[in-house]
């Protein structure tokens, strides 16, 4: 017979959320979100595509066709499909979907009718960062170029039994099946008659090409390559252009940093483009922001209009009369937008709401955008002038109906007294003036990255159980300026994870409600490799659940994917210099016997950004060192966890870990 006291613990959290509507982790398959919103040439409609995770695996999207004179949407493109893309005379809709067992290039015309598979778009596992869109129109709407993948001239050996390895970059950004290898395949240009169907490839060889945009006059072809003598250990993208014609090749930019997602201007007279300054980066993430920059169409006059904003920008796009580009640009935890003018004068911050601004359009005086604010996941917005309209609500049902907790900003001072830190708190809901809740802090990666007011559904389930939730950008983050980045380099695992204690000390002396005997600890990457690192530390967190941590900085070295990392974040290579001691000395493992805190380890199997070596090591060490340890490896998942089920699954065992190890109140 179970004590009535028990029984109690175990209905109450479910009567709780029946009584009050409180958000369940759940709740996901419900949600939806929008992203690629896409206005035609005319404003008169607006394609987007709708995510959503209501299966057990990977999310789903849709593209939807909106008419905004009467705001009705119409699905198209089956249940696989996304990017959509407006041909310039605004007579078709190019996709990238799957109908009836086909998927590859489609166009449709704008009420999403008639839609004809043009080509299949063939895709490598290699890492590429930052590509730009799949596709684009020529001027005329005549014909595409699209981005398809080739066989390399490794792809048999690596393929084969045995496997031979030849690459430095041997290894996917994902292991997916059975292939645990770079495919090695090659990303080329190839151009389609929409209306015959014919196809030539425009490009060849071994390189990739990718993010390609039609000039204005319909001759050339913008894309992006690494022509880097080694393009396995030295990353760094150019910009080049192809003439559609006959293939001819001529290189724009020979630059030791890095460019992407270019754009022709109206005119065709100018490139604007995504670009960096310093030497080294690598494919994973980059310590400096990337800003817009314009030059003229051969290369010359090179400008960055993106220098007033000291922040990491997004991807330019220009004003219909060519005289700005807009962008959005991250800004202490929230992502705003922002008009560059292009000769000259002061940005102007067009959209600077808390939350997440997201993928935009522009078209006949009118904007199309996706937008996160706190309260919700990202909905479809238009601005016309200074009106702003929603035109979804996708979550209403769910969110309507449960309580969304108010997330607040929190700044302190600085161990060393160098920065104002910036965090977030998420208050716990039902708080009363008498209660007190625990506080589980959430850790973004990166270490260049960021998280701010924009709706957290784990936070925000954390919060429907009484529970809060900080979110510290410590130093390293982005969103606050360039210096700010910059001050992790060379510390790993240093003064940053001082950022995170003096956080959580700022909170619970300015919140008496919090309650200091329970708190957890956890993040993703280089969040997970912070509170690995943390717990090593002190011992104030009574459990921590690191995701994807990177336990020992030397393996992880030798063992990512991307290993021009520590090169990046150290400014020299690990086996040069004393670096492998430094590394050494940094490395969560080193310390494993000073843990006294219970640690659940989470890890997708298929990890080759961190590998799941990383949570082994821990996970033996702390089991020699006498600590609680569980370790989930969930198949099938790379870095992070991306099917729905997996994310569910690891929200109620993080929330069964915490309530396992705060003590009874």
């Amino acid at each position: 017979m179970i004590p009535r006291l028990v029984l109690c613990a175990i209905l109450l959290p479910a009567l709780l959320d029946a009584q009050t509507g409180r958000l369940q982790s759940s709740d996901l398959h419900k949600l939806k979100s929008v992203r690629d919103a896409q206005i035609s040439p005319d404003g008169v409609r607006i394609a987007y595509t709708i995510s959503d995770s209501s299966t057990d695996r990977n999310p789903q999207s849709h593209i939807e066709i909106m008419t905004l004179a009467t705001n009705q949407s119409a699905a198209i493109g089956g249940r696989r499909s996304s990017q959509p893309l407006w041909s310039p005379d605004g007579k078709l809709l190019a996709f990238s979907g799957e109908l009836d067992g086909k998927s590859g290039l489609y166009v449709a015309r704008p009420d999403g009718s008639g839609a004809k598979l043009l080509h299949a778009l063939g895709s490598t596992n290699s890492p590429l960062p930052n590509a730009g869109k799949p596709f684009s129109w020529s001027p005329d709407s005549r014909q595409l170029v699209f981005v398809h993948a080739t066989p390399g001239p490794e792809t048999a050996d690596a393929s084969g039994d045995p496997v031979v390895i030849t690459r430095y970059l041997y290894k996917p950004e994902l292991s997916e099946g059975n292939t645990r290898f770079n495919d090695n395949k090659r990303l080329h240009l190839y151009i389609t008659d929409v209306a015959s169907g014919a196809t030539r490839q425009l490009t060849k060889g071994d390189l990739y090409e990718h993010s390609p945009d039609w000039s204005p006059d319909g001759k050339e072809i913008l894309f992006i390559s690494n022509r880097e003598p080694d393009g396995d250990q030295f990353f760094n993208y150019d910009i080049l252009a192809v003439r559609a014609s006959d293939g001819s090749i001529r290189r724009i930019t020979a630059t030791e940093s890095a460019e992407y997602r270019p754009q022709w201007s109206p005119d065709g007279k100018k490139i604007a483009f995504l670009g960096t300054r310093r030497g080294l980066t690598d494919l994973e993430t980059t310590m400096e922001d990337t800003h817009v920059w314009v030059m003229n169409s051969d290369g010359s006059g090179r400008t960055e209009i993106g220098k007033k904003i000291d922040n990491r920008q997004g991807p330019p796009q220009w004003t219909p009369d060519g005289d700005a580009l807009m962008c959005t640009a991250q800004r202490r935890g929230s992502v705003w937008l922002y008009r560059l003018p292009v000769n000259g004068g002061e940005p102007v911050a067009v959209h600077n709401l808390a939350g997440q601004f997201g993928q935009f359009s522009l078209s006949k005086g009118k904007m199309a955008f996706a937008y996160s604010p706190p309260s919700d996941q990202a909905e479809l917005f238009v601005m016309e002038g200074s009106n702003t309209r929603q035109l979804t609500r996708l979550n209403d049902a769910v969110l309507k109906s449960v309580a969304v907790a108010k997330v607040e900003p929190l700044t302190f001072v600085s161990n060393d007294f160098k920065w104002e830190v910036e965090a977030f708190l998420t208050h716990p809901v039902g708080r009363t003036e008498t209660s007190r809740h625990p506080m589980i802090v959430m850790l973004h990666g990166g270490p260049h990255g960021q998280q701010g007011p924009a709706f957290n559904f784990k936070a925000q389930v954390y919060a429907a159980r009484g529970w809060a939730v900080l979110m510290v950008n410590y130093r390293g983050s982005t969103g606050y300026g360039q210096a700010f980045a910059d001050a992790v380099f060379g510390d790993q695992n240093g003064n940053e994870a001082q950022d995170v204690l003096y956080a959580v000390s700022a909170a619970v002396r300015r919140n008496p409600w919090i309650d200091r005997d329970r708190l957890g600890v956890e993040g993703g990457s280089y969040g997970g490799q912070l509170s690995a690192w943390l717990v090593t530390q002190t011992h104030i967190f009574k459990a921590a659940i690191p995701l994807a941590p990177i336990i020992n900085l030397v393996s992880y070295n030798y063992m990512t994917y991307y290993n021009m990392y520590e090169q990046m974040t150290f400014g020299i290579q690990p086996h040069q210099g004393d670096l492998m001691d430094t590394l050494w000395k940094r490395s969560s493992l080193r310390y494993v016997a000073q843990v006294k805190t219970p640690v659940m380890l989470l890890h997708g199997e298929n990890d080759n950004d961190v590998c799941i070596a990383e949570s082994e090591q821990f996970y033996i060490g702390l089991k020699d060192a006498g600590v609680e340890t569980v370790m989930v490896r969930y198949p099938r998942e790379g870095h992070g966890l991306r099917e729905s089920r997996h994310i569910i699954d690891s929200i109620d065992r993080s929330i069964q870990w915490y309530e396992k190890h705060f003590p009874r109140k």
